[in-house]
């Protein structure tokens, strides 16, 4: 819990000019400062990302573990790294100092960026104060972050001008150019160069660099903005800086379901790309084609959230602005030195194979489906078991008309038959990065075939410590189109708004789903699904956190004998699918299953190892796999960063040993330690397949799962 903390600098500082001032969301227990700027605004710090040679670098969290390892590798390869925080200590750590604040730290060893190297429960305090201490550059790299306490954060950054934030969920920023590494990336894939990248996730952003390098084209400044669900940086504000930096001349984009970004990033290259003669070329990638509806897929924001667009729509955006789409990132590296050299691709059709091999035209992605989207409400809308967004936590109908109707005094009950259903709920607009009221006139579409709906639905976003107000819930009431606008129908839509952002507010809600129509002159509320966010569970939230609500989780039994592992495991539908996957990261996992069905096969589930898979976790992975009859081969697709290469091999060697295994295994390792992973692969003597090119390892799994 955080205490009222004074935000207001020195004389000289901007903060001096602010005027502060302590307010809470309704019902909160967390006490938030906040202040409001009378000069600049959060846009002002984007100049912030252009880390060089010469950025100064703190450590929070400078003494632990991985920081500690994480800057030695870091001040190796050339990072100017000039001390750090450990709160409650003054001393030495590398032969650099240790102080016991972030204010501290930015006096005396004045910092252009901190790196937050603490537990997810701890980061919210960390990014806090060094927001406090105003550092301009934040990279916060935690995953599993509570979504409330990022909603806080930026209501706190909204207010400023000082700090920029990059992440949460993110590998960080890191300049090749400057040898500046603020994140966790792997260091043998960089070299310097003319690709400026910007990722949500880190494998992909990895294999790009790694392509980029193998091409001859290197990287200039590489922004990872995460797969969180309300990031500190996003990717249109990544290209407007990419689009200033002298020393990158071309841009590789990667993407994933979950948010609007790549819809707005496809929006602003249409503009760039209309007001430049010679703009600079763009690759993308899109993960999470053949996502499960309704499921988070590893990060924690990769999921498609009420009236969110899907990967073909976001695919189909992209290439209508111009962006050259790919099915893997190993191939941006030559079709960007391709576009460099002024040699654009012709003859692009929708039948191709992207892995035969030939000429680059042939390699694209170019998935055009019936035309973009609009907005659409996503499987949060039905209730149905096989659709529900199983890793957070739930109330179901019963439940939650109980709480409304305790809290609020809420009208609450089956549908009749009578009226028209509306829907109303409360959750997040991640392009705000703030709450919102989500309204759509009508739910008739939705009930029967969730995933195939056009139904608009409109988000309404509210500042989080003030709730919404009077006038846009006045809008709101205009957009559902009440036949009924006497104050009682009114006021009773207000009162079921206030009821559902106190729940929200309380007990830390995720998408707080209803259903209503007009009753009498009244609002009643006919279906009704809560949905709370499990990280804040998972970090060690008080059980008081959840009083009096019964709440489920609904995870099938092998996914939660996963995550006791560490491993997100969704398994797919399909009688036909017949290839297991392992996979370290979360894009990597997506782009796999999306990778494996363009060559014509179909993965059985997405499996992602985690950041710090060990031998261990590569073995459980392995049984979880093999307990789905229908594998008849299991491809493992690996490109090292935290996760080793090594390590992976010798997880595949015990498993292999200790699991008698019976199917074949297909093996492709890349990135960190590559080439002794490999080598214990070969050395072996088992029956794996070992390749380092994922399209050859691929058509081989695909051989092995049709005999």
């Amino acid at each position: 819990m955080y205490q009222q903390v004074k935000l207001c600098s020195p004389v000289h500082s901007l903060r001096s000019q602010w005027a502060c001032r302590l307010q809470t969301p309704p019902n909160s227990r967390r006490f938030f400062t906040t202040c409001q700027s009378l000069l600049g605004s959060y846009a002002d710090t984007l100049p912030a990302l252009r880390i060089n040679s010469n950025t100064r670098v703190i450590f929070q969290g400078f003494t632990g573990k991985q920081a500690t390892a994480n800057a030695k590798d870091s001040l190796a390869w050339g990072t100017k790294i000039v001390g750090g925080v450990t709160p409650g200590r003054t001393a030495e750590h590398l032969g650099l100092p240790v102080l016991p604040s972030v204010r501290q730290a930015m006096e005396q060893l004045k910092p252009d960026a901190t790196a937050i190297y603490v537990a997810a429960h701890q980061a919210p305090g960390a990014i806090q104060e060094a927001i406090e201490a105003e550092v301009p550059l934040i990279v916060a790299v935690a995953e599993h972050i509570p979504v409330h306490d990022m909603l806080r954060i930026h209501s706190m950054l909204k207010t400023q001008s000082k700090s920029r934030l990059v992440g949460p969920n993110s590998p960080g920023i890191i300049s090749a150019i400057g040898k500046c590494r603020i994140g966790f990336q792997p260091l043998p894939c960089f070299s310097p160069g003319r690709v400026g990248i910007i990722a949500k996730s880190g494998t992909l952003s990895y294999e790009t660099v790694a392509s980029t390098t193998r091409a001859g084209l290197g990287q200039s400044l590489c922004i990872g903005v995460g797969g969180d669900m309300a990031p500190g940086t996003d990717m249109v504000e990544a290209l407007s800086v990419l689009e200033q930096d002298p020393d990158t001349e071309a841009i590789a984009l990667i993407g994933e379901i979950g948010g609007m970004g790549e819809l707005e990033a496809a929006a602003w290259i249409k503009e760039y790309n209309a007001r430049n003669e010679s703009p600079k070329p763009i690759v993308g990638l899109i993960a999470g084609v053949n996502e499960a509806p309704g499921r988070i897929m590893g990060h924690s924001g990769a999921f498609t959230f009420l009236g969110e667009p899907d990967a073909k729509a976001k695919i189909t955006a992209l290439e209508e602005a111009g962006v050259t789409l790919v099915n893997h990132p190993a191939k941006i590296g030559d079709i960007m030195k391709t576009k460099l050299r002024g040699t654009a691709e012709s003859g692009m059709t929708n039948g191709f194979n992207p892995f035969v091999s030939g000429t680059q035209r042939r390699q694209l992605h170019s998935m055009r489906g019936p035309g973009r989207r609009p907005l659409v409400a996503g499987s949060f809308v039905h209730n149905t078991h096989q659709h529900q967004q199983r890793q957070s936590i739930y109330l179901d109908a019963n439940q939650c008309f109980d709480e409304l109707r305790a809290r609020g005094g809420i009208n609450c009950g089956p549908y009749s038959g009578h009226g028209t259903r509306r829907l109303l709920a409360v959750g997040i607009d991640r392009s705000a990065r703030s709450p919102a009221i989500l309204v759509g006139p009508s739910v008739e579409d939705w009930i029967e075939e969730a995933q195939r709906t056009t139904a608009p639905v409109k988000s309404f976003p509210f500042d989080y410590r003030r709730g919404p107000d009077d006038l846009s819930i006045e809008r709101i009431a205009s957009h559902i189109q009440l036949s009924n606008k006497g104050d009682s129908a009114v006021a009773s839509l207000r009162r079921l708004i206030k009821t559902l952002t106190n729940l929200f507010y309380e007990k830390e809600g995720l998408l707080l789903t209803t259903h209503i129509v007009e009753r009498l002159g009244e609002i009643k509320v006919v279906h009704a699904r809560f949905a709370f966010d499990q990280a804040t569970f998972r970090n060690g939230t008080p059980p008081d956190k959840i009083k009096a609500m019964q709440v489920r989780a609904t995870a099938e039994p092998a996914e939660i004998e996963a995550e006791k592992s560490g491993i997100v495991y969704v398994k797919l539908a399909g009688d036909d699918a017949t290839i297991g996957t392992l996979v370290n990261g979360a894009g990597l996992a997506m782009n796999t299953v999306d990778a494996l069905a363009d060559a014509g096969g179909k993965a059985t589930n997405f499996l992602d190892t985690g950041g710090k898979a060990t031998s261990e976790t590569v073995k459980e992975s392995f049984r979880i796999i093999l307990q789905d009859p229908r594998v008849k081969v299991v491809f493992v697709n690996i490109f090292g960063g935290l996760t080793l290469g090594d390590m992976i091999a010798r997880g595949i060697i015990m498993a292999f040993r200790e699991l008698s295994l019976t199917v074949p295994v297909v093996v492709r390792i890349r990135g960190t330690n590559e080439k002794e992973g490999q080598k214990l692969i070969a050395d072996s003597q088992l029956p794996l397949y070992a390749f380092d090119d994922f399209e050859e390892a691929a058509a081989k799994a695909i051989e092995l799962s049709r005999k």
